[in-house]
């Protein structure tokens, strides 16, 4: 999956705000047809999210477009992931996973859809919101190829809250403990590790601060729901040119201790060696796929 900073939520039965979700600047909508759509919307809403999709990938191609479907269960399931399942379409939104065996239901249900719509590699993004979920979210993150990035949920109102129980602060430390699980099990199974929403849409700067915490636990993108939020996600996830700098000059000097012969140098008060390369390389190969994201960098 690309390295998405910001996957920002459009309710599905509301399709034309896409275009202020573009405007704004998202690497990624996401067309909620669960709890944003009032139950006798949600028919409608499934007819307005395949206008949206269309329009969307025709006029914004870098855009990722994920639909939110409502979870396994529920008597819209079926209807909503065959709706969802189209051209131009990046993947789905998959709430209240609670296992291996869940994502594998969903696996069996898209192939079908898929081959049906004639379209193919379609993703999930998985937010880990029961207690099941992050009991399981190793083999969940592991379940499929089609799992391209995970959630660790940190919202004050949400489901996550009334499923832990926990009394939401600002800094986050009540939900610590389960979103560094759900972020280390998404890393080791090679995915895209995203932390979840602020809800508290004019406090930007709580956002801000919310955002750099999680970028330093080791997340690389954060949901989002509001098209102010996008900017201020978007750069705390977006390096530095003096990170950039700084590591392009770390590299260049360990490769030129290698052809000396020496496994280690000293770049500036800092001693390097492969290790150091290493992840150097790897930083500098994410630089490289953000800009390919529907904003750049």
């Amino acid at each position: 999956m690309k390295p998405y900073r910001t996957v920002l939520f459009v309710p599905a039965h509301k399709a034309s705000w896409l275009d202020k979700a573009a405007d704004a600047g998202a690497d990624a909508v996401c067309l909620d047809l669960e709890d944003s759509v009032p139950e006798d919307l949600k028919p409608a809403a499934r007819e307005e999210v395949a206008a949206g999709v269309e329009r969307m990938a025709r006029s914004h191609p870098a855009m990722g477009i994920f639909i939110r479907v409502n979870p396994l269960g529920s008597p819209h399931f079926g209807a909503d992931l065959e709706a969802s399942v189209a051209p131009g379409v990046t993947g789905i939104f998959a709430p209240k996973v609670n296992s291996a065996v869940d994502v594998l239901r969903y696996d069996t249900m898209l192939d079908f859809f898929e081959q049906k719509a004639g379209v193919s590699g379609l993703q999930y993004i998985i937010p880990v919101e029961t207690i099941h979920g992050i009991q399981n979210c190793e083999e969940i993150a592991a379940a499929s190829p089609r799992v391209g990035a995970m959630i660790g949920p940190t919202a004050e109102h949400a489901d996550i809250a009334k499923a832990v129980g926990f009394e939401w602060t600002p800094e986050g430390l009540e939900s610590m403990v389960h979103r560094t699980k759900i972020m280390l099990a998404t890393k080791a199974a090679g995915a895209h590790p995203l932390t979840a929403l602020w809800e508290r849409i004019r406090d930007l700067d709580g956002l801000r601060e919310f955002s750099v915490r999680g970028r330093r636990m080791g997340f690389r993108g954060q949901v989002v729901l509001h098209p102010t939020h996008v900017p201020v996600v978007n750069r705390v996830y977006t390096p530095d040119s003096e990170d950039i700098d700084f590591y392009r000059g770390l590299l260049e000097a360990y490769r030129e201790a290698e052809k000396r012969g020496d496994g280690a140098v000293m770049y500036g008060d800092i001693h390097v060696d492969k290790a150091h390369a290493d992840k150097a390389e790897e930083w500098l190969a994410r630089v490289d796929d953000l800009a390919g994201l529907n904003g750049g960098i």
